[in-house]
């Protein structure tokens, strides 16, 4: 049967129909292909950002406490040596005892320089007597020689032999007085109040005068009413070290116990060495405490002339350039910031400058992390990312 011209026009148009659909079908894959190739490189782009989370500073106290490590030390502290060779005949104080000044702590048996001082008398005796003769002749020859009885050359004589007389005389009284100080030194006597805290003799033991090699220090004594303690503060802490702070003091056998002290002065000098500052902190120790030569802890109260800022440690990057902190503004974008340093706490770090309050910190940068770079800030709550190499494949 032969085809009609309708019907061919009717299959005309179903195929035009048809082209016309697969046009449209190709276009739209194409055009769906497309937005799923920029969702992709949206996606792509916005994981490639680094997840971090950001925290704030916190500002410190205005006020803070340095803890130092102190020696305790008797405020006045002195060894007692002989001043006179001899035996130790008898000692009158041991360790421990609470001596008063001028107390007689020990006798030594020197008989040679008790001869001596008797020897001593007797010559000064004896240039006393020469004396006393040389001023008879001369008063009788100044009045012989006014009627020429004696000639001018044996008044002058007699002159000169009375002056010789008087200086034997001085030298005999000297002599007599640094050996009657001698004797004296036998008897060892405190030199101020404190107590004993060593005692390197015994009876009978040969002691030898003076501080030197062959001298033996018999007796050591400690004032201990008052204590000074000795710390060394940090240069960077020593301009808050001034005379007059208030200090407390504690000991590890006084568990939460504090004694109450004062800075009394600083060495204004800081130690090349050990890069510190000496300082003396004066404790009252009425009732005898603490021990000299003791270990303690020394808390100075000191106040800061800005409250400085707190950072998580962890929020550090140390460059090349010097320490950073990564900051994160309002579009997402790093900036790394210099500061300067304060205080270690272990867990967080002062900052000193570099910083506002209002910053936003990240809390654990990358290393890698860029000026500049933008990155991704995570939810207070939100779960850790997965990383990429373990994502299922879609």
């Amino acid at each position: 049967m032969s085809s009609t011209p309708n019907g061919r026009s009717r299959g005309q148009w179903f195929f035009s129909i048809a082209g016309v659909a697969a046009i449209l079908a190709a276009g739209l894959g194409i055009a769906s292909r497309v937005h799923d190739h920029s969702k992709l490189k949206d996606r792509t782009l916005a994981s490639a950002a680094p997840l971090v989370t950001v925290v704030q500073p916190k500002p410190g106290e205005p006020q803070r406490e340095l803890v130092l490590p102190g020696n305790i030390e008797a405020f006045t502290d002195a060894p007692i040596y002989a001043r006179t060779n001899g035996y130790l005949r008898v000692w009158h104080a041991d360790i421990g005892a609470v001596v008063r000044k001028g107390q007689l702590l020990a006798e030594i048996d020197s008989p040679e320089v008790d001869q001596q001082l008797q020897q001593a008398r007797a010559q000064e005796g004896m240039a006393v007597a020469n004396e006393q003769l040389a001023q008879l002749t001369a008063d009788r020859e100044s009045k012989l020689v006014d009627t020429n009885a004696v000639s001018r050359q044996e008044y002058d004589n007699a002159v000169s032999t009375l002056a010789a007389r008087k200086a034997e005389t001085a030298s005999a009284r000297a002599n007599v007085g640094r050996l009657a100080q001698l004797v004296a030194f036998e008897k060892i006597e405190a030199p101020f109040d404190g107590t004993i805290t060593a005692r390197n003799t015994d009876i009978g033991q040969l002691v030898d005068a003076g501080s030197t090699s062959n001298g033996r220090e018999l007796f050591r004594i400690a004032a201990t009413g008052k204590v000074r303690v000795f710390i060394a503060v940090p240069q960077a802490d020593s301009s808050g070290a001034r005379p007059g702070l208030p200090v407390d003091l504690t000991v590890s056998e006084q568990p939460g116990k504090k004694y109450q002290g004062v800075l009394a002065r600083t060495a204004n000098a800081i130690d090349p060495v050990t890069r510190t500052l000496r300082v003396e902190v004066d404790i009252d120790n009425a009732h005898g405490e603490l021990l000299p030569g003791a270990y303690a802890q020394v808390h100075l109260q000191r106040e800061e002339p800005a409250a400085a800022l707190l950072v998580p440690a962890s929020a550090l990057l140390f460059r090349a350039e010097g320490p950073r902190l990564a900051t994160v503004d309002a579009s997402n974008k790093v900036t790394l910031a210099p500061v300067t340093l304060g205080r270690d706490y272990g867990t967080q770090v002062e900052i000193i400058t570099g910083l506002k309050p209002d910053d936003r910190l990240i809390g654990s940068p990358p290393d890698a992390i860029l000026d500049g770079q933008t990155v991704r800030i995570a939810s207070p709550n939100a779960a850790a990312p997965t990383p990429p190499a373990t994502r299922a494949a879609s």
